[in-house]
């Protein structure tokens, strides 16, 4: 099920002759980014003037491999290459109208394309062109300052002699020293190359982008950087809301909307990656809570649908699911899925389409009896899970959860926060089927049941982690507290008490977002506010120069953190005006 772009090319042509140029890559590596890996590389395009095919690929089409582009090493989790360009290459500048192709080669057909094409329903990326709010020359070293983390390519122009090699370094944040840290805290180092031809118009032409604020060219003498400027790129985004009337006198607050307004500006992508350097994946999970945000900041639902569409079409790998979608990545994550049938209501709750709840009614219904089946125990709890429960991330964050979380294991535990997840899944599925006047999917009275036999120590008011252990975390009983599980109501003023003495950074991106749910269905207005406002979290995040939000609440949280990282923007959702959480999360 493959996406294709429409794009209106009216705007490009000129009177006469035209030509159409496309530089496409095969990337080659087993990531979360892309599929690849399966050398199913192509190119298929149709050019329509209303319903007349003018041109199409065809064996006419004429191609060439780019020599101007060497591999100077791969950043993240093969992610992305880093790139030496050279500006003497034959290809260089090819897009030019007369460029001179005669020794370019005829297209083959590919005989290992066989990908189902469908229209793309989201939008393609924008750019926009972002000047330096800062630059100077120091021996020879041309220092750059966007004044904030963009996605994007550095565009330079230049001139010298033929074989100058231009260093080119992009970081998201300087050292002690005022160096650029070109060594990212996501375990990406942005060193690249750039070889000049000695014409008078040499154009840096980086294939792939990478996500900075500082740059930096280290150059031969008698080369003049003629411009530079910095191409962000990111989904089209039109802000339809503001902040809350009654937060606007605070600046902290209008400092925390503006974090997360921006990282919703610049940070979505052709899908809700969680960060744009390392991963650019496209995750299940925390993209619910992101993609909640984006839809309510810009009234497009579009990002919305493709995360809910996007996640069943991958059931045909496996039924529950895959945790990165659009990619040759395979991963799966126990409560990620479970999620999504969370975000299948949301999504109703704010755009009213009865018809998409419907369809996703049955793919969810199927989604959760898939789980029924494989890992649900005879008391209607589950466990022995063939994938890994991330429960909270990074993992010094989970306060001691006392079940074998390790990636490289299955986690067989039967333990609160995937039984939590799993019967609020029901429960929403069975609001979902009152919606459709529909009957109920299940009975959810005697999984609650069960689930407070299992986990619940009255004598503290409080949740063991998981069957085997007495450990009681913060994290743990934020699922049940969140998704209102308790059958004792003496232990809803005891968390709330937790939560009151702890603050939200006690927990970080898979918890936080529960317990703000937890305190709107609680009607706790003064702890939500507490919450936001906690110098631990979003403030903290600010006080450590950021434009753009974390992979936590710091720069040291975790030991490769992203600092454009997309889950923390998800405080707009309780910022933004116009927004009745208590219809968005009625329990």
């Amino acid at each position: 099920y493959y996406n294709y772009n429409e794009i209106d090319i009216t705007p490009y042509l000129m009177e006469g002759e035209n030509l159409i140029a496309v530089h496409t890559l095969y990337q080659g590596l087993i990531n979360r980014v892309w599929q690849s890996g399966d050398f199913r590389h192509g190119l298929i395009f149709d050019i329509m003037a209303g319903d007349t095919l003018l041109l199409a690929s065809s064996e006419r089409t004429l191609t060439r491999r780019h020599s101007g582009y060497s591999i100077m090493g791969r950043v993240g989790y093969d992610t992305q290459f880093m790139e030496r360009y050279d500006s003497n290459s034959p290809e260089d500048d090819f897009s030019r109208l007369f460029f001179d192709d005669t020794r370019w080669e005829n297209a083959k057909p590919s005989l290992t394309a066989d990908h189902a094409l469908v229209p793309q329903a989201s939008k393609p990326v924008v750019t926009e062109e972002i000047r330096p709010v800062s630059s100077k020359m120091e021996n020879g070293v041309l220092f750059l300052d966007f004044g904030a983390i963009y996605v994007g390519y550095l565009c330079l122009a230049a001139q010298g002699k033929k074989g100058d090699t231009l260093t080119i370094k992009c970081a998201q944040e300087l050292n002690d020293d005022g160096s650029i840290r070109y060594k990212l805290r996501a375990n990406c180092d942005y060193l690249e190359e750039w070889i000049l031809s000695g014409s008078d118009n040499d154009r840096l032409d980086q294939f792939d982008y990478k996500s900075f604020r500082y740059a930096t060219v280290e150059m031969p003498e008698g080369v003049e950087i003629q411009d530079a400027y910095l191409l962000a790129r990111h989904y089209p985004y039109t802000q339809a809301r503001e902040l809350r009337p009654e937060y606007r006198s605070d600046e902290r607050l209008r400092a925390i909307w503006h974090l997360a307004t921006n990282s919703q500006r610049y940070g979505v992508q052709e899908t809700i990656m969680d960060c744009m350097e390392r991963e650019k994946g496209f995750y299940v999970g925390d993209g619910c809570y992101t993609a909640l945000a984006h839809a309510i900041l810009t009234g497009d639902d579009s990002i919305a649908r493709k995360l809910i569409d996007d996640g069943f079409r991958s059931t045909f790998i496996t039924g529950s699911m895959m945790t990165c979608l659009d990619c040759s990545f395979m991963q799966e994550i126990a409560e990620y899925p479970l999620m999504l049938v969370f975000f299948i209501l949301w999504h109703y709750r704010l755009f009213g389409d009865k018809a998409y709840l419907a369809e996703n009614y049955v793919k969810a219904k199927n989604l959760l009896e898939v789980y029924r089946k494989d890992y649900e125990r005879k008391d209607g709890l589950i466990g022995e899970m063939d994938k890994w429960a991330v429960v909270e991330w990074p993992a010094n964050y989970r306060d001691g959860y006392d079940v074998d979380l390790s990636q490289a294991n299955n986690c067989t535990a039967v333990h609160i926060a995937i039984c939590a997840y799993y019967i609020e899944a029901i429960h929403t599925l069975n609001r979902i089927a009152e919606e459709l006047h529909l009957p109920a999917y299940r009975d959810e009275g005697p999984l609650r049941a069960s689930f407070n036999r299992a986990f619940y120590v009255p004598e503290k008011h409080l949740f063991r982690d998981a069957i085997g252990t007495e450990h009681i975390s913060i994290v743990g009983n934020i699922f049940a507290y969140a998704f209102r599980l308790a059958e004792d109501d003496s232990f809803y003023p005891e968390m709330e008490r937790w939560i009151e003495e702890r603050g939200i950074n006690a927990v970080s991106m898979f918890t936080s977002f529960p317990m703000m749910i937890g305190l709107v269905r609680g009607r706790r207005e003064d702890l939500i506010l507490r919450q936001l406002l906690d110098e631990g979290a979003w403030l903290r995040i600010l006080r450590e120069d950021s434009t753009t939000s974390f992979e936590g609440w710091g720069k040291e949280c975790k030991w490769n953190t992203s600092l454009f990282h997309m889950t923390m923007s998800d405080v707009a959702v309780f910022l933004a005006e116009g927004v009745d959480l208590d219809a968005l999360f009625k329990w």
